[in-house]
């Protein structure tokens, strides 16, 4: 009889335990003790809304194409390259940059040239001082319907490389070749329609439609991440 008691008082024991730890774990529950553990750190800064996938895809592929990947010599994209690397419509690829509205602008030109004047100068600063923590800066140069496609795609090339230059005087940055992707569209690709006259742009108090919009370079930081 002593084991059978002894096995009795073993088992109230046990019990008085458990129920002790459950009192104590529900004590806890409605009680929590302060969190002494670091967090886990969390971005700062959410990526923009713009980043799409298809965004980020023709994306990668200009880096890749234009000259800004690691190991590349080659200096921007013509029309022809674009239509081969971003495998896009046209309307398709200006509609990528649409949001991009208020991030960038567009530099105009007079006809036939590729001289940035004061004012072009002036706007192409002011968005380039605006970067953001961003890392690639674009531009998109085009040449309205007027002449042949040929002398438009050259005048586009040079446009694109007006930016370029003023850049490179200006900023005195030895890494501007990594940052800065240029893309000249002539007239054969991406047009732009008369709507974009209402982005912002070096001479918004002039008449502008869709041949003067179409002279013109659109820059911008873009801020997604690959």
């Amino acid at each position: 009889m002593a084991g059978v008691g002894f096995v009795i008082v073993a088992l109230l024991a046990l019990s008085l335990a458990v129920l002790s730890k459950v009192s104590h774990a529900e004590e806890r529950l409605l009680k929590p003790e302060p969190e002494n553990k670091p967090k886990v750190a969390v971005a700062q800064h959410a990526e923009v809304a713009y980043c799409t996938p298809q965004f980020k895809q023709v994306l990668e592929r200009v880096l890749h194409a234009c000259g800004l990947s690691e190991g590349t010599e080659r200096r921007g994209c013509k029309p022809a390259d674009v239509k081969t690397f971003a495998s896009i419509s046209d309307e398709d690829f200006n509609a990528l940059f649409t949001p991009l509205k208020e991030r960038g602008g567009v530099l105009r030109f007079d006809v036939g040239s590729d001289a940035l004047d004061p004012q072009a100068k002036e706007f192409l600063m002011n968005r380039w001082t605006d970067r953001k923590g961003a890392r690639y800066f674009f531009v998109v140069a085009r040449a309205s319907r007027t002449g042949t496609p040929l002398n438009n795609r050259q005048l586009s090339h040079r446009r694109a490389n007006s930016v370029m230059f003023h850049l490179q005087e200006v900023s005195k940055d030895p890494e501007l070749d990594k940052k800065v992707g240029l893309l000249w569209l002539g007239n054969e690709f991406a047009q732009l329609s008369e709507e974009y006259c209402a982005w912002p742009n070096s001479h918004p108090n002039e008449k502008c439609g869709e041949e003067p919009i179409n002279r013109s370079a659109f820059v911008s930081w873009v801020d997604c991440r690959l």
